[in-house]
This record gives C-alpha cells, structure tokens and sequence, in this order.
C-alpha cells in the first residue's frame, strides 16, 4: 500500500511553489507555505490568490472550492514550522548551494520518516541529497509552469533512492491528477534536456541575424504547431533561469556545445533583460509581469511598408513539377486569384496533375470550404503545359521538382534562357543551397528560395530564403506573394535547414539518442515533450509520421554543413533505417503501426 500524505510543507513561494501549493491544496491536502521572510510570504499568497481568483472567473473553480482550498494552506516564516509534515519539496531558485543548505536544515527539522523533495528542473538530486543524512528519502519531484495547469511531473530517483519512496510518490502524483514519468537524475531529465538545446539554438540564430525574433517564433508555431515560439518562451521561462539550466546542462552533461549558453543570453541578462518579468527580454512588455508584447525598436515595419519595399507586381505565375507539393503550390496560387502555367515532363503528367488538383478543389467544395463558382473560376485561371517555352511571359516560376541539385540547376538554366527579365525564379528546395541553384542562372539576384510545407493548400508557413545574391526586391516580391497567397512568409539566410528543421531536427534526433541510452521510453518521453511542453505530437510520434527515412537526410545535411558533433544522426536513427523501418509509410518506426 502507498503511503497517505496527509501534510505537505512547500519551502518557496515563487510562481513555482505558489503553483505546487495550490496543486496540492486542490486535491484536499493540507499544506504548509512557508519563505524567508513576512514579505516573501505576502508575495506568495498574492501568487496563490490570484491565480485561484483567476480560475474562478474562467469558471474553473467554484468560489465555495476556492474558499476551501484557502483554508487548507497555512504559511509560515521559517523551517522550523516544518517539523510534522508528510512531505517537502522545495521549490527556491536553482542554486546547488543554496538548495543544500536547504535540505541540511530540513533533514535537522523534519521528522525521520518525512520525503525530501526537490523541484529542481536542472541540478543534481543527487548532490542535493547529500547535504542530507537520508539520502535514501530525497527525491526529485519536478512540476512544470503553471503547475495547476500541466499535467506533467518528473519523478527523480537517485541511485540511493528507496524503491518504496519512488512508488509513494508516483502514488501521489496519480492521486494529484499528473502524468509522471520516473527517470534517473541526469542533467536535464527529460523535457528540459530535450526544449533547451533548442530554445539556445533559436537565441544563436537571433544573434547571428539569421532571421528576426518575430520570424524564428512564427516559423515553430506555423510549421511545427507549438504552442509558442521559441523566444517568446524564453521571455516566459526567464532569460535568467534559462541562462542557469544552460550552464548546469553543459556543465553536467558532458559539455556538449549546444548547451553552452549563446553569448547574447548571457550579455541579455547581465543588462537586466530578463523578459515578461522584467518587462523586457527578446520582445518588450507593456509593463514587468505583463504577458502582453508592446512594438519597440526592432519591431519589423507593417506589412504594407515592408511590402512598398520595391516589390514586383506578380499576376501570372508559372510552377514545375508534378508531385504532391507542385500540385499543392498549384491549387494555392489558382485559389488566390492568380494566373497559372502548369508545366510537367509530358501530357499524361500533366492529366494526373490535373486531375489531384481538382479532386482537392471538390473536396474543398464538400467539406463547405469552398464555393463551387469559386472552384470553377480557380481551374479556370490553370493553364496545363509539358513545355517550358509556355514560361516565356509569367512574372514568377516557382519549381517543385526533384530533390536533386544536378536537375534542379539543369531546369534553371533553361528557365534563365526562357524567361523575360526582372521574373522572380523561386526553388520549394527543402534541403539543397539555394545559391548553388541560383548560380546556374545569369540572374542570381532574382532568386529565392519559397519553401512551402506540406500540405501546401492547409499550411499556413512559407520560408522565404534568400541567398547572398538575392536582391532586395526579390525578397520583397516573394514576401508580397506570401502575403497575397493568405500564408505567413518568414525570411532567412541560406543555410541548411532554414529555420524550422535547423530547430526541430536536432531535436528529435536528441530524443532518439536519450531513448538509445536507455535513459527512458518512447511513451515517457512523448508524455514529456507533450504534457510538458505542450508539443502536439511528442518526438517519436513525429518521426514515425515524418519518416526516419527524411530525418536522417536532413540530420546528414545539418551536420555536412554546420559540422556540429551534436547533430550527427544518432545511430539508433541509422540503424532503423537500414532495417527498413521508416515509420507509418512501411507500417514500422519507433512503433510498431501494422495493426492500424
């Protein structure tokens, strides 16, 4: 039988330990708040207040369960007040030295038989547990912001941590409504070890003015559905506390560069940018404390100035290929009023083609998202082409073949003889350089890179890439026709991956090398990234639908390019694929999917 915690001590009451004690106050246990000092208390009820007063005006609480809850929390100054209870955790800021000092006291206060909890998100339980004389009762017990709101807790066992201690607390954690996963202490645990490579990642790529913070941010949540963008994240984590994890990961896990914090965190925060909390980080706030973004200096122009910037009127628009993403690219521009030229390698290409697009038009037309007098005017602007002359008078080519640099620079050549002057030539390349595309023509400065994502008519991402060539005018064309498609263009340089994959790839190939390690489950760590994160789809669901076969290619492009040791493919990931096992397409990835 697990143990019944009647009384919770929470040492603490920051946005976290606030959190932790309204959790726990939530499910009918009694808890004990206590901090430092009078004013630190007064800060911590105003937190569980608040929030509490919060949830009721949502109608997410009953006033009369508010009140109740109110009446389970007593707070106290001083440890000391801690000599009866069940459980602590503490939740002060991640510094080992004053987390251990910590739990000296608390092992002094507390009665022999009581847990010692930490909710450290990056130090070491262990090292915590030895400022103790019980180590075999310390335990990591790490909540996530806001803790009311995520279903997910990390359950951290040291290798002396008591086996009946680990199931008391997955005992409670049921009995609160979370999801745990029980991992080792390792630095980062799961969620953490897997979400702050990348958020630095995305810092560097700010730094580096690889692409702006509104970009970066709109690329994750458009192309990946995440339900913030890298950056803004960090303005609600706290460029501070993210700085700290940074540091104890590299430090504690095997110094891999990828942790080891991006120059312009640390220059941020030593300049007091701390994000929401300070009212100001990557984005400004209306106020310290306040979620809302206020425009500031590097605030891009609206969209109509940026558009004014020397952008070409495009009305007819030529598009090659015959594949899912041609015929996708195809429908969109049809439907947005533009003229089209659809030009494959021979008739029956083009028939097929043909024939895709007006199958999804009628499907648009059933599902009541389309009118039928707007189908029939969109197949009416589609002209149907196995010739390349048929280009000679439209203002952009977008090109949608193969993925082979040799045919695509084969097909430019021939569009720079074919086409009149000043015509934007954009490749949906995904993987290839853009310049080395580019080079093949006598008008480098009239090409872009327009990557589309798939499925092209439903999503609402375009990267617009340009190269060191590409002109000004051509960026803000493509960036015009963006706009005018109804999609969302983010502009960057040309670098393997652009901005999404660059961030996503690495990631998941992170996740396949914790499962390598045997350090936790597939289905732990996708109940990780999604309850934790708030991800739609945890990693290896994603790899599965992506296919292993893609996400090896693309890590081998990452890592050619960037020649980052982090991103070569994990050999887990390598080893599938030669078994060929790809994912959903052969029926098994990470998972088996035969019987579905």
């Amino acid at each position: 039988m697990a143990r019944e915690f009647s009384t919770v001590g929470v040492v603490g009451l920051g946005t976290m330990g606030a959190g932790i004690v309204e959790v726990f106050a939530r499910n009918g246990i009694d808890v004990l708040a206590v901090e430092i000092s009078e004013s630190a208390l007064e800060r911590g009820r105003a937190i569980l207040t608040g929030s509490t007063d919060r949830a009721v005006a949502k109608g997410k609480l009953a006033e009369a369960d508010r009140d109740a809850l109110h009446e389970r929390v007593r707070f106290a100054v001083g440890l000391d007040a801690l000599h009866s209870v069940d459980l602590v955790i503490e939740a002060v800021p991640e510094h080992l030295d004053l987390k251990q000092r910590i739990f000296a006291e608390l092992d002094r206060v507390c009665r022999p038989d009581t847990i010692l909890a930490t909710n450290t998100s990056s130090l070491s339980v262990t090292e915590i547990s030895v400022a103790t004389t019980r180590p075999n009762q310390v335990i990591g017990i790490h909540f996530f912001n806001p803790a009311p709101v995520m279903k997910l807790v990390e359950v951290v066992r040291t290798v002396v941590t008591a086996p009946e201690v680990v199931a008391d607390v997955e005992a409670l954690c049921a009995r609160l409504g979370k999801v745990d996963v029980t991992i080792s202490d390792r630095a980062g645990f799961i969620a953490n070890a897997l979400l702050f490579g990348y958020l630095n990642h995305a810092v560097a790529m700010v730094e580096s003015h690889y692409a702006t913070r509104e970009d970066i941010d709109a690329a994750m949540k458009l192309g990946c559905g995440l339900p913030m963008g890298p950056l803004a994240l960090m303005d609600l984590i706290g460029l501070d506390t993210a700085y700290e994890i940074l540091d104890t990961m590299y430090r504690r896990g095997g110094r891999d560069r990828r942790h080891a914090p991006v120059p312009l965190l640390k220059q941020m925060v030593t300049a007091g940018l701390l994000g929401r909390k300070s009212g100001r980080g990557f984005y400004t706030y209306q106020r310290p404390g306040s979620p809302v973004v206020v425009p500031d200096e590097a605030t891009p122009p609206a969209a109509e100035a940026a558009l004014a910037d020397g952008a070409r009127a495009i009305t007819k628009v030529g598009i090659v290929g015959s594949g899912t993403m041609a015929t996708g690219i195809i429908e969109v521009f049809a439907k947005a009023g533009y003229e089209v030229v659809s030009v494959t390698r021979g008739a029956e290409k083009s028939a097929t083609v043909c024939e895709a697009v007006k199958t999804s038009l009628n499907k648009g037309v059933v599902r009541g998202k389309l009118a039928e007098a707007d189908r029939d005017a969109a197949l009416g602007r589609i002209s149907w082409s196995a010739t390349l002359d048929h280009l000679a008078d439209v203002d952009l080519v977008v090109e949608a073949v193969v993925e082979e640099l040799s045919v695509k620079k084969a097909l430019f050549a021939s569009l720079d003889e074919i086409c009149k002057p000043g015509v934007v030539l954009a490749t949906t390349t995904s993987s290839l350089p853009v310049v080395d595309v580019a080079m093949a023509t006598q008008r480098p400065a009239d090409v872009v890179g327009l990557h589309f994502f798939n499925p092209a008519p439903v999503m609402p991402l375009v990267e617009v890439v340009r190269t060191i060539r590409t002109s000004p005018e051509a960026t803000a064309t493509a960036r015009a026709v963006c706009a005018a498609l109804g999609k969302t263009g983010v502009v960057c340089g040309d670098r393997s991956g652009f901005i999404v994959n660059a961030l996503l790839f690495p990631y998941l190939n992170d996740a396949v090398k914790m499962l390598e390690a045997s350090y936790s489950t597939a289905d732990d760590i996708d109940h990780a990234m999604k309850l934790g994160c708030g991800y739609p789809m945890g990693p290896f669901e994603l790899l599965d639908v992506v296919g292993l076969d893609v996400a090896v290619a693309i890590q081998r492009e990452l890592y050619l390019e960037l020649r980052e040791p982090g991103f070569a493919p994990a050999p887990l990931l390598e080893h599938l694929v030669t078994a060929g096992y790809l994912g959903r397409k052969t029926r098994r990835g990470f998972r088996d999917h035969s019987h579905r």
